[in-house]
């Protein structure tokens, strides 16, 4: 083991920073984190074993107890038990011989877990089996798979039998279909001449870059929407440096899928992107934060990096430019939805647990090593590589006049057309619902969990912007024969496994909110519930310490004002001072079992 840590340490230059990517290849090595390993790597990095522990038990992806060869994470998202995931896990559980959350003892070979969204929603019941994503899955299907693991073959010759190499783009298009519905006027355009648009760029000044950013009016496509020119202009003007640019590839909220099919049809977009934006605020190095689900991507984009680097459009001396330098590398996450938060992103690009920071500062000011930061998105990197080769005021013609270009829309659910859409800011609901053929829709979850769950009916003259419907690209659909306070409390359960405990508000109030979806479903919750739901989830947006928070309680607070009949129908009435979900006679049998086991104590 000793060798192999060194060899571990070495390739990362000792460098701590790189703490998740020792953490990954230790994990990979022996199949969990032993005991024995974190000495070694205490002693190469100068870290405290307590830190390593720390970050080591954060994510959701390593484990600290040994594992099966083959470790199976099926997606339990909503859209995943809308689409026969509970067959699916019985077939995995009859198949392997294993329980979830086990490993079987002998031969060792597998190892079951259930995992969140892991941004296939258009084509679920999806798993991933050693990073290798399976989709559309059926009992047939798995019984077929786990018997080939039995015979010998790898996930990877299953899923891809012809042998692409997996630093191709049909590698990924053998396992993950990208699913593009419409295309067009900002993504998925085709061939761009990136060398004449680099040189475009570098024929101005970097703050009239960064002014045409501006002048677009393009917002972060991440959920804030935050003026990008602008906050590229604070970066600029602090006197700080280095100054880092990261692309956040963490899309982890469910029914999200929109950076994958980016990354898979267009890199280059997001990456020069990140170049230009280098360009305008005067960076050296960038980060691409990967969220785990996504590895079966790092080698392809891997190669993409490389070649941009052979045509000189990255690299040193960029586009002939003496001393414009700038490299990107690959930074893979390990499984924290949490992490999609800008700070609690820097936090674990720095190799440390993804707990959000305190604002102020912001990034722009102190970020990735206390050092002036841009955390942008896929999509708004993307954007910008179009805004430069198009004009800003050309963008700024579309949408509306405070959502300035087009949207990628993540459609899933209850819909005959599933996949990703470009649509243009403004656009009502029931034209989106149109389009995709959900011809039944009763509920729409815009923005996942952590939006607005509206009603199809009422609200489908309401537009996609930021104006109205701040959509952060999932738009999931529900017709009547769903149950929307199962749907609820699915969501809540998902905030509840994601927070990253920091803060007292979203650590026991979310955790209070689930108890409450649960008694309400039970039959024994009445109006006073429902009072300290909306007044709890009040006080956990205002208090939390991060956007997690800020938003965790809404799948309660929209449905209980677009739905108050799912609510009402399941209320009783409360008879005296008790709540009706208190159980006069379980509580009367735990004193008695208590008393007992005090007298049989006092008797010994």
């Amino acid at each position: 083991m000793k060798n192999a840590i060194q060899s571990i340490l070495e390739r990362y230059g000792f460098d701590r920073t790189r703490l998740l990517d020792m953490l990954r290849d230790v994990d990979s090595a022996f199949g969990h984190l032993p005991e024995e390993a974190l000495p070694l790597l205490e002693a190469g990095l100068g870290l405290s074993r307590a830190d390593i522990r720390e970050t080591a038990s954060f994510y959701h992806f390593f484990h600290q107890e040994p594992t099966g060869k083959h470790r199976i994470y099926l997606s339990n998202s909503v859209v995943a038990k809308m689409n026969g995931f509970h067959a699916v896990r019985a077939a995995l559980e009859r198949e392997t011989g294993v329980r979830f959350g086990q490993t079987d003892p002998r031969p060792g070979l597998f190892s079951l877990f259930e995992t969140a969204c892991i941004g296939l929603s258009d084509q679920e019941p999806a798993m991933l089996i050693d990073h290798v994503a399976f989709t559309r899955l059926r009992p047939g299907k798995v019984a077929d798979i786990i018997a080939q693991l039995r015979q010998g073959r790898s996930p990877d010759e299953i899923a891809n039998p012809t042998g692409l190499p997996d630093n191709d783009v049909a590698y990924v298009d053998a396992l993950v279909e990208s699913n593009i519905r419409t295309k067009g006027p900002v993504f998925f355009r085709g061939k761009t001449d990136f060398r004449a648009l680099l040189e475009q760029c570098l024929s101005t000044r970097p703050e009239q870059v960064a002014h045409t950013i501006q002048k677009s009016g393009l917002r972060g496509r991440g959920g804030a929407g935050f003026l990008i020119g602008l906050k590229w202009s604070l970066c600029r003007g602090s006197p700080d440096e280095p100054k880092y640019i990261i692309c956040n590839a963490d899309e982890g909220e469910p029914g999200t899928f929109k950076d994958r099919a980016l990354l898979t049809r267009s890199p280059r977009e997001v990456f020069m992107g990140m170049v230009i934006a280098a360009y305008a605020i005067g960076c050296r190095q960038g980060i691409v934060y990967l969220r785990a689900e996504y590895t079966y991507l790092a080698n392809y984009l891997n190669e993409q990096l490389r070649a941009l680097e052979r045509e000189g459009l990255l690299g040193r001396d960029i586009g002939g430019r003496k001393g414009f330098d700038f490299s990107i590398r690959i930074q893979l996450g390990a499984g924290a939805y949490v992490c999609g938060e800008e700070s609690a992103l820097i936090e674990s690009c720095e190799g440390k647990r993804g707990t959000p920071r305190v604002k102020p500062p912001f990034p722009v000011q102190y970020g990735y090593l206390g050092k002036p930061t841009i955390v942008n998105n896929v999509e708004t990197l993307a954007s910008v590589t179009r805004i430069m080769a198009e004009g800003a005021d050309w963008f700024k013609s579309l949408g509306t006049a405070g959502s300035a270009g087009t949207r990628l829309l993540c459609v899933s659910g209850d819909c005959g057309k599933p996949g990703i859409y470009e649509v243009e800011w403004g656009i009502a609901l029931n034209e989106v619902l149109a389009m995709v053929d959900a011809k039944s829709a009763h509920a729409v979850q815009v923005s996942g969990p952590s939006g607005e769950c509206v009603s199809a009916e009422k609200d489908g003259a309401r537009k996609i912007a930021f104006e109205d419907l701040a959509c952060n690209g999932a738009i999931t659909i529900f017709n009547r024969e769903r149950d929307l306070l199962e749907i609820v409390k699915e969501h809540m359960q998902f905030f509840v496994d994601e927070s990253c405990g920091i803060c007292v508000p979203c650590r026991v109030g979310n955790v209070a909110l689930l108890e409450k979806i649960q008694r309400v479903i039970d039959g024994k919750a009445c109006q006073n519930d429902l009072d300290d739901m909306v007044r709890w989830g009040g006080i956990i947006r205002k208090t939390s310490r991060c956007g997690l928070g800020g938003s965790s309680p809404k799948p309660i607070l929209t449905t209980l004002e677009k739905f108050p009949e799912i609510y009402r129908r399941k209320l009783v009435e409360q008879d005296g001072p008790l709540l009706p979900s208190f159980d006069v006679q379980a509580a009367v049998a735990g004193y008695a079992q208590t008393k007992k086991d005090l007298e049989r104590e006092v008797e010994a």
